[in-house]
């Protein structure tokens, strides 16, 4: 039977005020994703995440939002620019299951199966972190969401800063999350430093967060990674 645990409740929000004012490109700057060349535009990125701001990027499912999830005035200015409760935790991408466990910490057994299964891809797993991070991203319970995505460019990202980063949905809350870099530009403005350009729009679901504290896996949000296909992976 599903389990739905409560303290991963990640939803897009309700009741946020409007855009910045302005809503459009002032403070905001688009740099294209070279796909033969990507290096240089994610070195700039890496290093606007290194001086403390907020960089939007392509993932495998949507734009998300990135932090140094380390530093804590970033993690509160994403966490005011989401109109999100510090403890409702902030998920977070990597590079690689090495970088995890580097940044984060060792998997549960069961987190170790189903990231085997599953990763790179849109499977976010929750587990108890080893690691210490910023007020604000690990839920009120002292959990942790992360992934490594499908996105080689989300994960070059989370490589060059040399740790996991945080990959919130851009879009304030109750509005739609972004799916081009003109969107999280529309609805952001200059609440971001930098924004990551890649020439295709991105579509699908968000990813599928799964619980894998216990012996069985408890369906947290729903999306790209059918539950079905979950719990046959572990048959």
């Amino acid at each position: 039977m599903t389990s739905i645990h409560r303290s991963w409740s990640i939803r897009s929000g309700s009741g946020d005020g409007p855009s910045a004012p302005g809503g459009g490109a002032a403070g905001a700057r688009i740099v294209r994703l070279d796909e033969t060349a990507p290096d240089r535009a994610l070195r700039q990125a890496a290093g606007a995440l290194a001086d403390g701001s907020i960089v939007a990027y392509p993932t495998d499912t949507l734009y998300g939002l990135g932090v140094d999830p380390t530093r804590a005035a970033a993690v509160q200015r994403l966490c005011r620019l989401k109109t999100r409760s510090a403890r409702a935790g902030i998920p977070l991408i990597a590079a690689s299951l090495t970088q995890v466990e580097a940044g984060a910490g060792a998997l549960p057994p069961l987190g170790c199966r189903l990231a085997s299964s599953f990763w790179p891809g849109p499977l976010t797993l929750v587990f108890d972190p080893e690691a210490a991070f910023a007020d604000g991203v690990c839920a009120a319970d002292g959990s942790v969401a992360i992934r490594v995505p499908r996105s080689p460019a989300a994960r070059r990202l989370a490589a060059l800063r040399g740790g996991p980063i945080t990959a919130t949905s851009a879009n304030r809350a109750g509005r739609r999350p972004a799916a081009t870099a003109a969107e999280v530009v529309d609805g952001l403005g200059s609440a971001v430093a930098l924004v990551l350009e890649q020439s295709a729009a991105l579509t699908g679901p968000p990813s599928t967060i799964v619980d894998v504290r216990g012996r069985h896996p408890r369906l947290v949000r729903g999306g790209a990674v059918e539950w079905e296909r979950v719990l046959q992976s572990l048959a």
